[in-house]
């Protein structure tokens, strides 16, 4: 097989941090420069009107030539207000919010874990407000496709992880064990709001990228993660950051020959 890139990337529901507006435009140029063959996506709107009203896991999907792609939603209605818990292989009936998968290799099956809110609010910096706010957890969700190749299939999985600490290891330590029944190597990307190398820790996973991501204007954490279990290090080719107007996190891409 060929090299292939991975990227993970939280689009802040598509918020260019410079003006404080949303743009297709910015997310669909993003996305292009990051010329990924297997992208997850975070914080990733659904027809809100926050942003535009639009499908912006389909604009990713466009902007990177990828064929096969998914949008898996973790809450319907407004995430910053009253919203429900969503079904993450539903296709939504109105506005909805959560992550996306867009793959350039076909995918022959797709899976799904959604995860309950933790139960407790969490101060944070929240972008345009001074101080810490507190900001209650919604739901999460993790979405899995089975990738083929000429050789043999692997597994891909998209997540944001929870901001609660302990909840957010809670599920990345369900998402190994359910990750265990699917064809390997396999790979998790995304925000898992964990920093560092404590993932690895977790998982006893390889991590395949030990950069900061965040924020994006000044990276001095990592929050962003390639996890995998089944490739060595050695088949890493190049790890990069991009730091885009869009979002306050720089995305990740990691080239691997698989």
């Amino acid at each position: 097989m060929d090299r292939l890139r991975f990227g993970t990337y939280n689009l802040l529901n598509g918020l260019v941090i410079t003006t404080g507006a949303v743009g297709e435009r910015a997310v669909a140029s993003a996305v292009a420069l990051l010329d990924a063959d297997v992208l997850a996506l975070q914080e990733v709107d659904y027809l809100q009107e926050r942003s535009g009203v639009s499908n912006q896991a389909a604009i990713a999907a466009a902007a990177s030539a990828a064929r096969w792609w998914r949008f898996a939603p973790a809450v319907t209605g407004d995430p910053t207000g009253r919203w429900a818990p969503a079904d993450p292989l539903s296709q939504p009936n109105g506005p909805a919010y959560g992550v996306a998968l867009v793959s350039r290799r076909p995918v022959l099956a797709w899976a799904a874990r959604w995860f309950p809110a933790a139960p407790v609010p969490m101060p944070l910096h929240v972008p345009g407000r001074r101080g810490l706010v507190p900001v209650r957890d919604h739901p999460r969700v993790a979405l899995a496709a089975v990738i083929d190749t000429a050789d043999r299939p692997f597994t891909v999985v998209a997540t944001h992880l929870s901001f609660v600490p302990g909840w957010n290891i809670r599920q990345l330590r369900s998402i190994t064990r359910w990750l265990a029944t699917m064809p390997g190597p396999r790979i998790i990307l995304g925000d898992l709001n964990l920093p560092g190398t404590v993932p690895r820790l977790v998982t006893g996973w390889s991590q395949l990228a030990r950069v900061p991501t965040y924020p994006a204007w000044h990276p001095r954490v990592q929050w962003d993660h390639v996890l995998t279990s089944g490739i060595e290090h050695a088949a890493v080719r190049s790890v990069a950051t991009h730091r885009f107007p869009v979002s306050d996190h720089a995305a990740l891409t990691v080239d691997i020959h698989m």
